[in-house]
């Protein structure tokens, strides 16, 4: 059985996560990043900021797996 503790601060780490993807993708943001010079600016963008929400969300599962 997990202590309560674990739990919980795994649980705000993935609720930081969510905030982090809500303004990664807010349409403010994309449209900020699309004004950018380069013809695939935005392309680029939507890869590498997805790339990072799944490798912190696979990094957040397996850290909790381990306690």
């Amino acid at each position: 059985m997990k202590p309560f503790a674990q739990s919980s601060r795994r649980n705000e780490r993935l609720m930081a996560l969510t905030l982090l993807m809500v303004v990664l993708f807010s349409p403010p943001l994309l449209t900020a990043v699309d004004r950018l010079p380069g013809w695939a600016s935005l392309t680029l963008y939507l890869f590498i900021a997805w790339a990072g929400v799944i490798g912190l969300t696979a990094w957040l599962m397996e850290g909790s797996k381990g306690h």
